[in-house]
């Protein structure tokens, strides 16, 4: 049994983390200031602590509770709002995450893991799917944060010795994610697709992604937990899948005729992401991806039923 900390642990991904960590047994503590994460999502076994991670007070919790492990997944997470605040996300993402940071070399913490990003990293590939080795340049404000971590924690493991995974994510979707604002393209449609309401697509409908279930998230986190060293692992399936293909499955699940809304496409959009998960597959133990169909039907399910 591990004492464990997870930030963000009321979100959309962390909340799923939190339960498989109870479920091992663990003692599971979580940080999240429920800005967008909810206390709905989090099992009784969980200690939640309502706070910000830039806070005197989240640093007193880290330093004070002498956890193991830090799966760190408290952000700001809105790609559109970094582009237009640039120093309200480098205050969260970077200096919340110094917060906890030093807090953690200064009270023994052994291991963070880090959620990273995979396509906001990476920017416009060269190759697909990406490895690790895949040159950074991200193309926002939010990438440039998590790359910076990134840098932070590799300094943190060579002069404190605090071991680091950091996981670069695909397009995340699965069940609690939330359909309301900026979020994952899933949720979004399932929320529309189940209202019998069209769906808008942004341009041509042929962008892609590399989109990956959260069962598959919360497995590889599990995985790297108690890794010595520090490592960067891509968290992906290696398929692309455009929004037309996403579109089609979901009305395929949901048997929905709408027809879709196109509207012009995002300046400045992402044209095409895939990862390459070959490295967590094989130093981790990682197994393969739950295939893209099943996933979404899982997923649909799930919307379904909260509507009921």
């Amino acid at each position: 049994m591990r004492k464990i900390l997870v930030t963000g642990g009321a979100g959309f991904i962390g909340s799923h983390i939190v339960d498989a960590l109870l479920a091992r047994g663990d003692r599971v503590t979580v940080l999240d200031d429920l800005s967008t994460g909810r206390r709905e999502n989090l099992a009784p076994g969980a200690e939640l602590h309502e706070m910000d991670i830039r806070s005197p007070e989240a640093a007193r919790l880290v330093e004070d509770s002498a956890f193991e492990v830090i799966v760190h997944h408290a952000a700001q997470m809105d790609v559109r709002r970094s582009t237009a605040d640039p120093r309200f996300d480098a205050e969260v993402n970077i200096l919340g995450t110094l917060n906890l940071l030093q807090a953690a070399a200064r009270s023994g913490v052994r291991q963070i893991v880090f959620a990273s990003t995979g396509g906001a990293i990476y920017g416009e590939q060269e190759v697909f799917p990406a490895p690790e080795e895949h040159p950074t340049r991200p193309l926002s404000p939010y990438g440039v944060s998590k790359l910076a971590v990134e840098r932070y924690l590799y300094y943190f493991h060579a002069e404190h010795g605090l071991d680091a995974c950091c996981m670069r994510y695909g397009n995340v979707y699965g069940e609690r994610q939330n359909p309301h604002g900026e979020a994952g393209v899933v949720a979004i449609f399932l929320g529309r697709l189940l209202a019998d309401e069209p769906c808008a697509v942004n341009g041509d409908g042929e962008q892609t992604r590399d989109y990956v279930h959260v069962s598959d998230v919360v497995a590889a986190n599990l995985a790297v937990l108690g890794r010595p060293g520090f490592h960067v692992y891509n968290v992906g399936t290696g398929r692309e899948a455009s929004v037309l293909e996403i579109l089609g499955l979901l009305q395929e699940i949901t048997g929905s005729k709408r027809a879709p809304e196109h509207r012009p496409a995002k300046p400045g959009e992402q044209r095409r992401s895939c990862l390459d998960p070959q490295r967590l597959r094989e130093e981790a133990g990682v197994a393969a991806s739950l295939p893209l169909a099943e996933g979404l039907a899982r997923t649909a399910e799930w919307f379904r039923a909260r509507r009921s």
